[in-house]
Formats: structure tokens, sequence, C-alpha cells
């Protein structure tokens, strides 16, 4: 922070990708709930296209553009309870190892991690000029049949896995800023956050997978 400090105030945009720790905390010093529920809906619509993208059999039964709209309606409904009740589980199960951030700067934490995911979302364009409805589905043939496609294919798999990755270690960053918490910490938080919640995340999981289809 001393050093966002000396320079102005950091763009949370831009910054929290190589300084998330200092970004974060001049969030939660500021305004913690700045942008929070933008930013989860946002990323709740990311996160439905990629999982649409996983399955490979949506597009099996719908053209893109729907899918791209049943992404705008569902993905925000989805992400926004996902917050709330991840933020919670890991504001309760936090506290039993010493954990002292409130759900809202948890919450804060999680919607400011996704920045990545959701400025990947530029790279749709891209991909639904170059591969189209295959982005979707089961079979790939015309991708198959094209080097030059399945090279670059294949490249925006590794693009968007190394910004899944990215996005996860600011997430770690941020809620080990928030909570006091060492990386190792932060770990242990998610993972006793998850144990405690088995059920009643399953439970909306089957929710959620049922509005995805």
């Amino acid at each position: 922070m001393m050093e966002g400090n000396k320079k102005g105030p950091l763009n949370p945009w831009i910054y929290i990708w190589t300084k998330p720790r200092a970004t974060i905390q001049q969030i939660v010093d500021t305004n913690p709930q700045k942008f929070v529920v933008r930013l989860t809906c946002i990323e709740g619509f990311a996160g439905y296209l990629e999982h649409a993208r996983f399955l490979r059999s949506l597009g099996d039964k719908y053209d893109w553009p729907i899918i791209f709209v049943k992404a705008a309606i569902v993905g925000p409904i989805a992400g926004l309870i996902a917050l709330y009740f991840v933020a919670a589980m890991i504001s309760w199960t936090g506290k039993w190892i010493g954990g002292k951030a409130p759900s809202r700067s948890i919450r804060a934490a999680i919607a400011w991690s996704a920045v990545p995911t959701i400025w990947a979302l530029i790279l749709w364009i891209p991909q639904l000029i170059l591969f189209g409805q295959e982005l979707f589905t089961t079979h790939i043939p015309r991708i198959h049949s094209s080097p030059s496609l399945w090279f670059m294919f294949l490249g925006f798999g590794v693009i968007n896995i190394t910004i899944s990755i990215w996005a996860f270690v600011i997430y770690l960053r941020c809620l080990g800023q928030v909570q006091g918490f060492s990386i190792w910490k932060v770990l242990c938080n998610t993972t006793l956050a998850s144990l405690v919640s088995i059920v009643p995340i399953a439970i909306i999981a089957i929710i959620i997978i049922s509005l995805y289809r």
C-alpha cells in the first residue's frame, strides 16, 4: 500500500493483476462493496460460457447466440448466489483459524479476483469468428480438418487455462490479505469452507446445473 500511496491510488482493473494484496486492501479500506455485484454478474456470465464450452454438448441443442442469451440470464443469478454463500462459509470457517475479515471484505476479494476472467471475455470475439458453433459442440469436424484452426484452437485453450490459473493466484492473495493469512492458511480456510458445506453446495450445484441446461 505504501508504494500505491506514494504514486496515487491504484487502478484496480490494472493492478489487481500484479499487486493484488495492495489493490484489494485499497478497495476494502475505501469501499468494499464497490462494483462487487457488477463484477460477480459479469463473471457469472463468463462462467456460464466456460461451462458450456467445457460440456461441449450444449451447442448440440442450441445455436451459440441462444447460449449467450442463457448465459446473460442464468450466469449472473448463479454467480450472486455462489458469491454470498461462499463468502459466508469462508468467513465462518476462517474465524476458526484466526481469520479477521467480515463477509463484505471476503466478497470483495472474491469478486475482484475475477477481473482476469472478465478481461478474457474479449477473447470470445476472435474465437467466435474463427470457430463459431463448434466452440460448444461435441463434434468439431471443421476444426479437426484444418491444421491452422486446430493450432489456434489449442492456443486459445492454453491462454484460457493460464488466465484461470492466474485468477486463482489472485484470489489466494486477495483473500490472504483481507483475512491476514498466508497462502497456505488461505488454502486451509478454503478447504474447511468446502468440507463444512458439501451438502448445501451439492444442493446448490444441482440447482445451478439444472438452470444451465
